[in-house]
């Protein structure tokens, strides 16, 4: 929602400004000027990325569309699920919860936090780890120093798609000026036709440059920002998890295990203590 709120706001003050000034917006539609820049970033990101970063940018694009899962709602709902499976852990041992964690489909406690059972990723984080616990006694030093590094490799993981769309939106100008001199090489065939027809192509040729920067600092290199904000947000579910875990191997009792996660999450998505207490209370 922010996304598409922003890009009203650049769009609109941009071309008010421009018609505000006495300019003609019919001028600036030039198809072929955006089929050259908008085909030329597509086929540089295509030829510059495998496809699984591909289809994680789509993935991204319409995540900014439709917000993103990684709220306060979300992040109360894992500390909840981490609170009853420790709380299951603590009272009937460490075994009770194998079936849990070794299908999470069909496990009662999991199957009732649908947001998280969507984030596969997250999900086979928290079961990874609970699996370790209950096989082995790991050092816990050695089990945060295990979580810290697939936390480190996954951050770039989503990250990536971030730094691949930045990449073009830093080529967008460049692109528009590729745009711009393929107009003014046009114009030199209408060099005979006197200055209203050269002005016109000229017109049609700076379009190129102007759409390549718009385009570049206007929306898509805000993108990337912002794509790169809700892999942060990601990364801090994951940081939670470890949290809570360390915690309840260190042993902490379940509600002083979840305080752990609950202090990494951000300041503006955390829930207050009364808050994810009653929450856990409601599960």
């Amino acid at each position: 929602m922010l996304f598409i709120i922003g890009a009203i706001v650049v769009a609109s003050c941009v071309l008010g400004g421009y018609v505000l000034h006495g300019g003609n917006l019919a001028v600036l539609w030039q198809p072929t000027e955006v089929l050259i820049i908008g085909g030329a970033a597509v086929g540089s990101f295509v030829i510059a990325n495998p496809v699984h970063t591909i289809k994680e940018v789509g993935k991204g694009i319409m995540t900014q569309l439709t917000g993103s899962p990684y709220n306060k709602s979300f992040y109360m709902d894992l500390l909840s699920l981490l609170y009853e499976v420790f709380d299951k852990s603590r009272k009937q041992g460490v075994m009770a919860i194998e079936e849990d964690i070794d299908d999470p489909d069909s496990s009662q406690i999991f199957t009732r936090y649908p947001a998280i059972m969507k984030s596969k990723y997250l999900l086979a984080f928290i079961t990874d780890y609970l699996r370790i616990i209950s096989a082995g006694n790991m050092a816990t030093h050695e089990l945060e120093g295990m979580m810290e590094n697939e936390i480190d490799s996954r951050h770039h993981e989503v990250e990536e798609p971030a730094h691949a769309l930045n990449k073009i939106a830093d080529a967008l100008p460049g692109l528009g000026i590729v745009a711009a001199v393929l107009g003014i090489v046009i114009t030199m065939n209408f060099l005979t036709e006197g200055p209203e027809r050269i002005g016109l192509s000229v017109a049609a040729a700076l379009v190129g440059t102007f759409l390549g920067i718009w385009m570049g600092y206007g929306f898509v290199g805000p993108l990337s920002i912002a794509m790169e904000h809700s892999a942060k947000y990601e990364i801090k579910a994951y940081e939670c998890v470890k949290s809570s875990i360390v915690a309840t191997v260190s042993g902490q009792a379940p509600q002083m295990a979840i305080e752990f996660g609950r202090k990494s999450l951000p300041s503006d998505k955390r829930p207050g203590f009364q808050e994810l207490n009653d929450h856990v209370r409601s599960k």
